[in-house]
């Protein structure tokens, strides 16, 4: 296989080339960052792309990002993503519309190079290889999303507000409303979000996480 690796950590990065190298694959590149990423891509038309979620400059999602864009671009590549971290929602986009050609490992999961090593060569082929970690958080974001979309106009206002940090007084003022009014809109959104009294959780703040993660 023709590899090129987007791994921010340069010992990682050098480890991970090394023994690609060793089991005689050609690493024709290895890249710190996402717009580097690209370049190499381009430049040498591998066969699979390694990608790590966070890279420069903000260490946020600039991996997965340039993943999802390659997956749109580039239909013969394969992409791994090759991570610490499940990024849910791009990590969707990067399954979204085709399953061909895609892997999403978790680092600290993979048990051996053979088991590395055989992910590429599923992804390279065609097939997947997802992290099992990652089939459950991304099923669960999915749920999360569909009760979301139960929300009438209105309770997701209340909710837009609520994760504002606003109280239930301030929301009636702000929409205009009674106090009762909004206290019914806030107790339907927490038996839409399957969110009943909990001694340990507090509804009002995961209802307003539920929101935001969407």
């Amino acid at each position: 296989m023709r590899i090129v690796i987007a791994e921010d950590t340069r010992i990682l990065r050098e480890g991970l080339a090394q023994l690609l190298r060793m089991r005689g694959h050609e690493v024709a590149a290895a890249v710190g960052d996402a717009d580097a990423l690209r370049a190499a891509v381009a430049e040498h038309n591998p066969d699979v792309a390694v990608v790590d979620v966070r890279m420069p400059p903000t260490y946020t999602d600039e991996g997965l990002k340039a993943a999802v864009e390659l997956r749109h671009t580039r239909p013969g590549l394969g992409v791994l993503v090759f991570s610490q971290y499940v990024e849910t929602r791009f990590a969707s986009e990067v399954l979204a519309g085709r399953s061909d050609g895609v892997g999403y490992l978790l680092k600290e999961r993979v048990a051996d190079v053979d088991e590395f090593i055989d992910a590429l060569e599923r992804v390279r082929a065609g097939g997947t290889a997802l992290d099992p970690e990652v089939v459950t958080q991304l099923v669960g974001a999915s749920r999360r999303r569909r009760a979301l979309d139960e929300l009438s106009p209105r309770e997701r206002e209340v909710l837009s507000l609520m994760a504002q940090g606003l109280s239930n007084a301030s929301i009636a003022e702000h929409l205009v409303v009674s106090e009762r009014a909004v206290e019914k809109h806030v107790t339907n959104i927490f038996v839409k979000l399957d969110l009943p009294p909990n001694e340990v959780s507090h509804r009002r703040v995961l209802a307003v996480l539920r929101y935001l993660e969407s």
